[in-house]
């Protein structure tokens, strides 16, 4: 007699059970769908014209060869710094100090010049792709005014700002 007293309890509480999920489940539902953001229906987004991304990679391509040039300057003035002399004088360790100085300027002026110009070349590829003048996260259109001032800008002004604020960890 014991097995079929567990055996009823067995099958009592697995009956009250199903009922009581179901019913959660459809509550996480409901909230879930209050809670979900509406999805709404993008417009269709116009590319930019032929004419303005032939202007837009001419633009470019002058800016890469101006920035190409000043990183070889800055790398030519970095190689070609005076050697510090082994005399041990006051005056050549003040020497030495400016130059370990105008040396790592340099490195950082060359690191952002190779980064404007890694820039420019993923620019370069969106206009041939034709997904230039759009933002990256959002996918809304870049004003013309900003692909002016920063042709190779990849972000609205609005994503620009929330990236600054919180910038990704490296």
């Amino acid at each position: 007699m014991p097995k079929s007293k567990k055996n009823s309890k067995k099958s009592a509480s697995k009956k009250s059970k199903k009922p009581v999920r179901k019913a959660a489940r459809k509550s996480i539902r409901k909230r879930a769908k209050k809670t979900a953001p509406k999805r709404v229906k993008m417009p269709k987004i116009k590319k930019l014209p032929q004419k303005e991304l032939e202007v837009f990679k001419k633009l470019l391509l002058a800016l890469r060869g101006k920035i190409a040039g000043d990183l070889q300057q800055i790398e030519g003035d970095s190689l070609s710094g005076n050697q510090p002399s082994s005399s041990g004088e006051l005056s050549d360790v003040a020497d030495m100090a400016t130059d370990n100085y105008d040396r790592e300027l340099n490195i950082g002026l060359a690191s952002n010049e190779q980064q404007l110009l890694n820039d420019i070349d993923v620019a370069l590829r969106k206009i041939e792709d034709g997904t230039y003048g759009f933002c990256e996260i959002y996918g809304t259109p870049i004003p013309r005014k900003r692909l002016l001032a920063m042709p190779y800008t990849r972000l609205s002004m609005k994503a620009q700002e929330e990236e600054e604020k919180n910038p990704r960890p490296s």
